[in-house]
Order: structure tokens, then C-alpha cells, then sequence
């Protein structure tokens, strides 16, 4: 007996000092950036919108790429499904290159990415930025990080090693990128492993101002502050800028639904993850919200799509653009490309400056 609880106690001595030094190794490794980041510019785009025409259309598409990993074939346990990992490899970069082809049918002057993985273990460590980068070498580009840590211990099996963020291209030349950190709503332990998120404003000079460009993917899974502080931290970026004459374009996976959206079409149908609102009543009348009801731009990852009867599936409209008034909206849609690739569908603006 006394030999039995001899091992029983060392055993728990031997697990104590582990978790210990995980946490320890955790804590010291953790991603803390600062507030604001300048960030290098990557890419040969040599246009300027000096050399396009003010009355000639301009676009811009915005995908959450679903890291990759998401396409019809997946579900994921954080929205009630059972798969931590992706199926294989092989099917990642499929999924990449689907959505490249898409992005380069569609030409458009902006993209905006998000979920875009860089050596992580959920997608055996491919560098889907350069994926990117590669297929648009004629755009320039940015990177910031949303997401980097070295192992994140849950569920099983865990996730490990993640770094994952927002990529924007574009095809005239870009004279600044920022990383601007959003408000975290988790505390520690759980901060070490969840998303730093943030914005990711690049500009590009029109005359003597400029088009700010923000790629933005907020908060999902908290208890709806985070997503508060968060749309109020953006509002109050995109008035500054609008204050000094630029042109404010926002936008990308909101993880919300604008209150102006009509979402009558796809009800609530299980008790899974539902969206936060963002009130355009919040906001002055300084700007356009752009969301299409008719097209959902995401599905739930409760279950696996490609078998499902998609008549009787839960659909999201969170997905979309935030304009400022000296833009004119020439056109906005959802591209239905039916989550083949991803569990989102990209969206698509064409614009001009006014």
C-alpha cells in the first residue's frame, strides 16, 4: 500500500511540475505585439491610381479562406462538430488552389484574405501565404498576424502550432501597412492560445490623400464584449481617416450581422454558434453598410457540407464592407461558389471614387 502511494504521489509531483512548465513555456513564447506595427511590403505592383482613370470601376473581393481547411468536406468541433484537423494534405492544397483559380477569374484590383495559415500544424505546415503570393506576383502585399503560438494543448487530439492571420493584395502600389491591435477579451491562461486579433490598414495614394484599405476578421467565440470593443475601435479608426479626406474602404469576415441586413432568409435552424449585431445606428451617416441577403456568406462547421441536405442547413450572412460616403458603390454581391473551398463564399465590390 504505502509502495502504491508512494508511485501515485510521484506521479502527481511528475504531472504537477509538467503542466507547470508548459506553462511557463507558454507564457514566455506567447505573441505579444504592439499596439501599432509597421509592416514590410512585399510584391512588384508598379501601378498607381494616378495611371487608372477616377471614373473607371475599381474591385475588391474579400474571402475568409477557412485556413484552407474548411471546405465542404469539414466540420470543426468549436462550432459543434467533431474534427480538430483537416482531412489531409492533399486536400488543403486543393482547397488553395481552388480558391486562387476563383480570385484570378474575378481580377480584381483588392483582395482581401483571411485565415490565411503560415506554418501551422492543422495545415501540415504550409505556407499558404506564399501560395498567394506566388499566383499574384504582379499585386503587392501585406501580412499580419491574427493568431501565433507555438502549441495550443486542447482539444485531443490538439491543435499545436498555429500562425495565421490576414494577407491583403493589391495591384497598384502600396505605401504603407500597419498591424493594429484590437481589445482582447480573454484573460490568461486562455489568452495565450487564443487570437491576438487585429486590423490591417494598407494605403494607396489618390492625389493628396489616400484609399485606406483595413482587412479585418473579428471576434467569434467570445461573450459578445469583444465584439463590441472591437467594431468600436474600428469605427473610431475609420472616422479619423475619413476626417482627413480619404477614401475608407473596411471590411471582411465581421463574425456579425449589420442591422440592416436582411437575414429573414436563412433562420436560426439548430442551437449552435450564432453571430453579434453591428447597429449602423452606431455610426455616423458617414458611411455604407454592405451585406447580401440574398446569399449567405458563411455556413456552420456543425457538420460536414457535401452530403448535407442544403435545404435544411444553417447559413450566415457576416460577411461584408463598411464604405465611406466619397465612394460610390457601383455594384455588391456574395459569389456563390456553394462552400466548395471554404466555409465562406467571398465577397465582391465594384466602386469609384467620388
Amino acid at each position: 500500500m504505502k509502495k502504491a502511494l508512494k508511485i501515485l504521489l510521484w506521479t502527481l509531483l511528475v504531472l504537477v511540475v509538467a503542466f507547470g512548465g508548459f506553462l511557463l513555456f507558454a507564457t514566455i513564447t506567447e505573441y505579444r505585439p504592439s499596439d501599432r506595427e509597421n509592416l514590410p511590403i512585399d510584391g512588384k505592383a508598379a501601378l498607381s491610381l494616378v495611371d487608372s482613370s477616377k471614373d473607371e470601376p475599381l474591385s475588391l473581393l474579400s474571402w475568409n479562406i477557412g485556413f484552407g481547411a474548411l471546405g465542404d468536406n469539414a466540420d470543426f468541433f468549436m462550432d459543434g462538430g467533431k474534427a480538430v484537423q483537416p482531412s489531409d494534405k492533399d486536400r488543403v492544397q486543393q482547397n488553395i488552389q481552388d480558391m486562387i483559380a476563383v480570385l484570378k477569374e474575378k481580377k480584381s484590383d483588392f483582395i482581401f484574405l483571411q485565415e490565411v495559415d503560415v506554418n501551422s500544424t492543422r495545415t501540415y505546415h504550409i505556407d499558404e501565404t506564399q501560395n498567394f503570393r506566388e499566383a499574384f506576383a504582379d499585386y503587392a502585399n501585406a501580412f499580419a498576424y491574427n493568431l501565433k503560438t507555438e502549441f495550443i494543448p486542447y482539444p485531443l487530439p490538439p491543435i499545436g502550432k498555429v500562425g495565421s492571420g490576414l494577407l491583403t493584395l493589391s495591384k497598384f502600389a502600396l505605401t504603407n501597412a500597419e498591424r493594429t491591435q484590437l481589445p482582447v477579451p480573454f484573460t490568461w491562461p486562455t489568452s495565450m492560445f487564443n487570437l491576438k486579433r487585429c486590423l490591417l490598414t494598407t494605403r494607396i495614394p489618390v492625389g493628396d490623400k489616400e484609399l485606406v484599405l483595413i482587412n479585418l476578421h473579428l471576434e467569434a467565440y467570445d461573450d459578445g464584449e469583444g465584439k463590441i470593443a472591437q467594431t468600436n475601435m474600428l469605427r473610431e479608426i475609420m472616422e479619423e481617416e475619413l476626417a482627413k479626406g480619404n477614401y475608407v474602404i473596411a471590411g471582411g469576415d465581421f463574425n456579425q450581422t449589420f442591422s440592416n441586413a436582411d437575414t429573414g432568409k436563412f433562420p436560426t435552424k439548430d442551437n449552435g454558434w450564432l453571430p453579434g449585431i453591428i447597429y449602423t445606428s452606431d455610426f455616423s451617416d458617414n458611411w455604407t453598410f454592405l451585406m447580401d441577403s440574398k446569399t449567405p456568406s458563411c455556413r456552420s462547421l456543425s457538420r460536414t457540407y457535401a452530403d448535407a441536405d442544403k435545404d435544411n442547413f444553417q447559413y450566415y450572412v457576416i460577411d461584408g464592407l463598411i464604405i465611406s460616403n466619397n465612394i460610390n458603390v457601383e455594384s455588391f454581391e456574395v459569389l456563390q461558389k456553394d462552400f466548395k473551398a471554404s466555409d465562406h463564399n467571398p465577397v465582391y465590390l465594384t466602386f469609384t471614387l467620388k
